[in-house]
């Protein structure tokens, strides 16, 4: 039954793609992965990620271009989903939906043959970009020198994704309005100092959370900036992340992050790609005061093979979790088939 309904459903996008003269596109990945932690596996290392994406798009008459997508999760529910409007006042495209903020996409951009050193699994991971997945409305534009600039807002913070002619509603009076912008800077499109600087980008990013629950009395902030270069197979990045969590509902219990992230990636061939990737993070509780500095660092294999490719990490951390002396480490093996 479920899987009539499926099919009468995807009838129904196709006709209506038809009907509108759109095109309407399939593309999917699935990645299987071993993985292993602390020297021992003692549940099933064995996983797998889905993803099935469906996309359209046409063109109107006035030049504007219309594009829309919808990803599916793991357990084929829906999961992110946008719709762009393109070529507005010939520079703009101005989107809304429930996907990635514009700081939840730069989250960690250092080069990488294949996983970021701190999603490894092994320490803890602490990222920016905690208003992926809201509904909100955003306008990305190209600007002369100071590049591609992203901001999305999003009206009230609950994590809600609202159907149409919909009205989310909160229970939770001290849940508020969100912001996230990024900027994508080419330093060879700089005036003087461009000449010098072909191959570097600067990237930056800003979002807030505003809320007031019990958990958290005061606003949450993430910051971050990088810089990347590229000169033949070689591909260098730094970048510093802060984390500001916000007080707890201890008023003077605040806690955030201080993240400095390098990678260093080599094209060894076509197929071939090998990186070194290093994640520190400084946690910091002004009640309790700096906590040890957690340290990870990875070795990343890739290997592609048309539609196919092989990626391999092994990573490990000191003072794991922020915990003086606690060591982790892992090692996964991933295989991932896209469509």
């Amino acid at each position: 039954m479920k899987l009539t309904k499926i099919l009468v459903a995807l009838s129904f996008l196709f006709a209506v793609s038809t009907a509108n003269a759109g095109e309407l596109t399939v593309t999917g990945s699935m990645e299987a992965t071993y993985n292993s932690q602390g020297g021992s596996t003692t549940g099933n290392p064995l996983g797998t990620d889905r993803e099935l994406k469906f996309s359209g798009s046409t063109e109107l008459d006035n030049g504007i271009t219309v594009s829309v997508y919808q990803d599916t999760t793991d357990a084929l529910g829906y999961g992110d989903n946008k719709i762009t409007f393109g070529n507005v006042m010939g520079m703009l495209d101005i989107y809304v939906g429930a996907d990635g903020s514009p700081v939840d996409a730069i989250d960690d951009i250092t080069p990488s043959a294949y996983e970021e050193a701190n999603g490894s699994g092994s320490g803890t991971s602490n990222d920016i970009g905690g208003l992926a997945g809201e509904m909100g409305i955003g306008v990305k534009a190209t600007l002369p020198i100071l590049g591609v600039v992203d901001f999305k807002y999003i009206p009230k913070v609950d994590g809600t994704e609202n159907a149409d002619n919909a009205n989310s509603v909160d229970a939770s009076a001290g849940v508020g309005s969100g912001e996230s912008i990024s900027i994508k800077t080419n330093l060879a499109d700089l005036p003087v100092l461009g000449a010098f600087l072909d191959g570097a980008t600067l990237t930056t990013g800003y979002e807030t959370d505003e809320i007031s629950t019990t958990a958290n009395t005061s606003d949450i902030h993430d910051i971050t900036a990088a810089i990347n270069y590229s000169i033949g197979n070689l591909a260098l990045g730094v970048q510093r992340k802060y984390h500001n969590e916000g007080e707890t509902a201890i008023a003077t219990d605040e806690v955030f992050y201080k993240d400095l992230v390098i990678g260093v990636s080599y094209a060894v061939n076509d197929q071939l790609s090998i990186s070194y990737n290093r994640y520190e993070s400084k946690r910091h509780n002004t009640t309790t005061g700096l906590n040890p500095v957690q340290e990870t660092s990875a070795i990343n294999i890739g290997y592609t093979m048309g539609g196919m490719t092989i990626g391999f990490q092994e990573a490990s951390t000191d003072d794991a979790g922020w915990v003086q002396s606690a060591e982790d480490d892992s090692r996964t093996l991933g295989v991932s088939v896209a469509f």
